[in-house]
């Protein structure tokens, strides 16, 4: 009776314990999508994160009001200017701002005639006026040659600026117009260039040390002690991996040219913490191979190193992809190490020698401001979620096949 009550009591903890953790990660599940599902869009995935911004006028020869009807089958949403043949509509951006934009101008708009006067290179060179530009301010003169504007500088909405331009425009001057800002397409090409880089560089080393330790290694004090330092160095925080990326490793990037943290030196930083867990998934897949095999091999005849290439590798492959696995899922959701390593600055053009952010600190980085971005971040969050739920049913087909290839 004692005995059943003990039994009882475990499962009931077993059960109330098993119960909780899915209810957190089901609550975690839940306030992520609902935040930011509603935030993602493909303008999101392919965008830039910071907006350009320019002050465009028109030729004088165009820049005449004329009879623009609105198009057939134009959206019921979109303000139409029937006198200068441009639609506007109001969106609210997935950083949760009221925005106008440009939804359409007509072939022989005025608008057409655009060039930007912005100081700078592209000085005077046309400007397509195309879907989504932002416009934050529309300045204009009536027919008695009086100044004025519109626009979003003074929160007009998007029926609001066609109405101006229909009964008071008589001549354009200019429009301050933006383009969409919040994209996170040059963290996601940063991510990449993380995974791609720090795999070409720590899988080699990992699996080479893997089956020197596990197939070739004596037992001796030294290889003990290599081990012992290899499971030490899973549990090292990467935030020192950080600190030592920057003071060792950055000589290295140095040297090819980098002046300022950069992400090769993230990914350099980043080989060095996969090491560990590559290392000690390719042992642990290399031990489950039966010995049996090794010595059929031997016996026939092949090497120690042929049987290492042609039966044992291939036979632990499942398991050195699992390793993979993780390796990729540490760098997607990286953050500490790479801040000090890769610095936090956001950029749309990221190159090996150039700063840039992964998705994990992007979201640090939205996160830091003193207006933090939740429906941002949990968009970048589930974009990382679905990113790993694909990568794990990519490994497991993967590793079935190659199952079913050798068996």
């Amino acid at each position: 009776m004692k005995r059943k009550i003990s039994d009882g009591f475990l499962q009931f903890l077993t059960g109330l314990s098993s119960f909780l953790a899915v209810a957190v990660l089901a609550g975690l599940f839940y306030y992520i999508f609902s935040e930011g599902v509603s935030t993602i869009n493909w303008n999101m995935l392919r965008g830039d994160y910071w907006s350009v911004s320019k002050i465009v006028a028109f030729d004088e020869a165009a820049n005449q009001p004329g009879s623009y009807p609105r198009p057939q089958g134009l959206d019921e949403s979109v303000a139409w200017s029937e006198k200068w043949g441009v639609g506007f509509v109001d969106v609210v951006s997935h950083e949760k701002e009221e925005l106008v934009l440009i939804e359409m101008v007509a072939e022989d708009s005025p608008l057409r005639s655009a060039y930007d006067t912005s100081a700078g290179a592209s000085q005077g060179q046309s400007v397509d006026m195309t879907t989504g530009l932002q416009v934050e301010k529309l300045d204009y003169t009536d027919a008695q040659g009086k100044a004025n504007f519109t626009g979003m500088l003074r929160s007009a909405t998007a029926a609001e600026v066609a109405e101006t331009l229909d009964q008071q425009a008589a001549h354009l001057t200019s429009i301050f117009v933006k383009t969409p800002g919040g994209g996170i397409r040059g963290s996601l090409i940063t991510t990449a260039y993380l995974i791609v880089v720090s795999l070409l560089i720590a899988l080699p080393i990992g699996i080479a040390s893997a089956v020197y330790l596990t197939e070739m290694a004596q037992k001796n004090k030294m290889n003990s002690l290599i081990r012992t330092g290899i499971e030490t160095l899973t549990g090292v925080p990467s935030i020192v991996y950080g600190l030592m990326g920057v003071s060792v490793l950055f000589p290295i990037t140095a040297l090819m040219g980098a002046t300022t943290t950069n992400i090769m030196l993230g990914a350099l930083t980043m080989a060095i913490i996969l090491l560990p867990t590559i290392i000690r998934s390719t042992e642990e897949a290399l031990l489950v191979v039966p010995k049996g095999l090794r010595d059929a091999s031997l016996s026939l005849g092949a090497s120690q190193t042929q049987t290492i290439f042609k039966i044992t590798l291939p036979c632990a492959m499942p398991g050195i992809l699992s390793g993979v696995l993780l390796s990729i899922g540490r760098v997607v959701g990286e953050s500490a190490a790479l801040i000090y390593t890769m610095g936090t600055f956001i950029n749309d053009s990221p190159g090996l020698l150039k700063q840039g952010t992964s998705l994990a600190v992007h979201i640090w980085s939205i996160m830091s401001g003193e207006q933090p971005n939740y429906e941002l971040a949990c968009a970048i969050s589930i974009i990382i979620l679905v990113f790993v739920l694909i990568l794990n049913i990519a490994v497991k087909l993967l590793t079935r096949r190659l199952q079913k290839s050798w068996h």
